[in-house]
């Protein structure tokens, strides 16, 4: 049987057996971060988001980049690749396949994310695909240790990592446990699905498997340990994931709500992978869990990685998350890392991510349901400010009206590459209404701004608008390509002058600058609207949408910050802002403006005045965005 290699030729472990352990412990592994919290996310997709081939870009020590390569995207290169129907079809199709991201792409774009602001990468999964399928997305794991020859070798990794670390920026991996690519195929023996085929779909008795399948996807190879005479394409590696027992084999799930369904099917046609049995306090791993740990214990040794986002974590036993969950943190905190995070993909909802971290051990939940939908329509106007900032304050879920468990428990998003939240309508923040794009600036300093770990979607710091339906319409490839942004293609969008990524760059500066935009408690504020003045209340949705200001105190210790958003795209906006009464006693009688969109705005100062309590004058530009001290 031949070794498997990558592009860099290097030998690549057939067996979890084969891992030289003490090799890759020999060296010094990069500390964790005090705090999670003070971090800013950048999640990206890795075949989305650079091929290395750009120009009039800066570089990582940030010079210009002045090689030919693709171009930099202006204005009126929107809609360049849709000038035809056939074009469009070609652009649309392009969107569903590989196009050409890569490791060293990303590498050349650190200096980029660091300029902007971002202190950690959350990477899409990196592992070797299948090779019959289109799975640019890294989901479908054909090698669990092996980088796919798409993005590069594992070497490329390794450089990859090693940059981030020397720009100052984490890099946090997304993982699967859940299950494996499509790596074989079954022989159903119900549910008629066409002619002369078969559905075979969960209901909770196994199916019959005709093989694992080979590199074309035929189903051609025994369904048994270890078959022999296998390549680097075939089955699925290492070779202890070609023992038939590590899978559920089970069928596709069918009603993604019913327990346990979700959890013994399979996630469409990635294979649903057996982790074990039991409660959790009584879990019994199983030898797949066990081989997982092993496997994603390699790549924190390799690669030196500083945390983990886990896949799919609602169709997992909590039991085998917890096993995983004390695995890993132990064997980080043996190589020093004592904070590797954890970061669990946990749909269904705060009660169930609350429920879901006490019990595994998860270090965070992946803010996907309530928090996006709240954070995106509040700024838009179209969801009540209570609706949002009540969810870091729910004392039934963490039993105490406290602040505490939010601050570094949920990573906050408000646009992804799933959008489960949405169903069929799926777009970016700035898609269809142009009145969007002059909001986006708000959305994304509510998210930085406002309890939790913020997490930048890339492309969200360019205005991306992309909207279709389909997952790949809102999976832009920002150097271009044949399926770039705004509908184009062959022009790149690392804009470091766009004004988008410039305002967004100070406000990250600020919020690294102050621990209390960081740490600190939040409230939502009242307010007196001018020619209303004496009646405080908190802003709300009334009629077909909310314009006005949103304010918010952050504070830590003995300091406030008072932030605010307007909602009125057309209007600047003045209110009396409600202030804590306590902490400005005996202080300077005034707030000064850090930050505006205005920038006439900066350094003026309001003065504190006994209203509601105490409270200040402030104006926010018309749709823009400040922060007083």
């Amino acid at each position: 049987m031949p070794n498997t290699t990558n592009t860099s030729q290097e030998k690549i472990e057939r067996s979890l057996s084969d891992i030289d352990w003490a090799a890759f412990r020999a060296r010094k592994f990069t500390p964790s971060p005090a705090a999670w919290e003070d971090q800013v996310l950048y999640f990206l997709m890795l075949d989305r988001f650079s091929d290395g081939k750009e120009t009039s870009y800066r570089g990582n020590d940030g010079a210009n980049v002045t090689t030919a390569g693709t171009p930099l995207f202006k204005p009126n290169d929107i809609g360049n690749a849709i000038g035809s129907s056939n074009d469009a079809q070609l652009w649309q199709d392009a969107g569903g396949k590989w196009v050409g991201g890569t490791l060293q792409g990303l590498t050349s774009k650190i200096g980029y994310l660091s300029r902007l602001g971002v202190t950690a990468i959350w990477v899409s999964p990196i592992f070797k695909q299948i090779a019959f399928q289109e799975t640019y997305h890294g989901y479908g794991i054909q090698n669990f240790l092996d980088v796919d020859p798409h993005f590069g070798s594992r070497a490329d990794l390794k450089t990859l990592v090693d940059t981030a670390h020397q720009l100052g920026i984490y890099v946090v991996l997304d993982i699967i446990l859940n299950h494996s690519g499509n790596v074989f195929g079954y022989d159903p023996d119900r549910y008629p699905f066409g002619e002369g085929t078969k559905d075979a779909r969960w209901d909770g008795r196994p199916y019959a498997v005709k093989g694992f399948r080979d590199k074309t996807g035929k189903p051609s190879i025994p369904f048994a340990s270890s078959p022999t005479g296998l390549n680097a394409d075939d089955a699925v590696w290492p070779v202890e994931f070609q023992e038939p027992h590590f899978y559920t084999q089970k069928g596709r799930i069918d009603n993604w709500d019913y327990d346990p369904e979700f959890r013994e099917g399979d996630f469409s046609d990635l294979k649903d992978i057996h982790l074990g049995d039991g409660d959790a306090n009584d879990y019994q791993p199983s030898p797949a869990l066990k081989a997982l740990c092993q496997v994603y214990k390699f790549w924190i040794a390799y690669a030196d990685f500083d945390g983990f986002r886990v896949d799919t974590v609602k169709h997992m036993d909590l039991g085998a998350t917890r096993y995983f969950s004390s695995v890993i943190h132990e064997f980080s905190q043996s190589i020093g890392k004592e904070n590797f995070y954890l970061i669990g993909e946990i749909t269904g909802g705060r009660e169930r991510a609350f429920d879901t971290l006490d019990t595994t051990g998860l270090d965070a939940a992946l803010g996907i349901d309530d928090i996006p939908d709240k954070l995106e329509f509040l700024v838009k106007g179209y969801r009540n400010p209570q609706d949002y900032f009540s969810l870091f304050r729910n004392s039934l879920l963490v039993q105490k009206d406290s602040h505490v468990w939010f601050k570094n428990k949920v990573v906050t998003v408000y646009d992804d590459h799933d959008q489960v939240r949405k169903g069929g309508n799926k777009a970016r923040y700035c898609a269809g209404n142009p009145a969007w794009r002059k909001l986006a600036l708000n959305v994304l300093a509510l998210n930085a701004m406002t309890l939790g770990i913020p997490c930048i979607y890339y492309g969200s710091e360019q205005g991306f608008d992309g909207e279709g339906g389909n997952d790949r319409y809102i999976r832009e490839a920002m150097f271009g390509g044949e399926f770039g942004p705004f509908r184009s293609k062959d022009r790149h969008c690392f804009d470091e002058d766009n004004s988008l990524y410039q305002a967004l760059a100070k406000i990250l500066e600020i919020r690294k600058s102050k621990t209390v935009l960081r740490r600190g408690r939040q409230y939502l504020r009242q307010i007196s609207a001018s020619g209303n003045e004496g009646t405080f209340g908190y802003p709300v949705f009334i009629g077909e949408r909310m314009l006005s200001i949103v304010p918010w105190s952050r504070i830590f210790n003995d300091e406030e910050m008072v932030l605010a958003i307007n909602t009125d795209i057309d209007n600047a906006r003045t209110a009396w802002i409600t202030i804590d009464n306590q902490l400005h006693d005996g202080k300077l009688p005034f707030l000064q403006c850090l930050y505006s969109t205005d920038a006439a705005q900066i350094g003026n100062q309001t003065p504190i005045e006994a209203r509601n309590g105490k409270a200040v004058q402030i104006t926010v530009p018309a749709g823009g965005f400040v922060i007083f001290e």
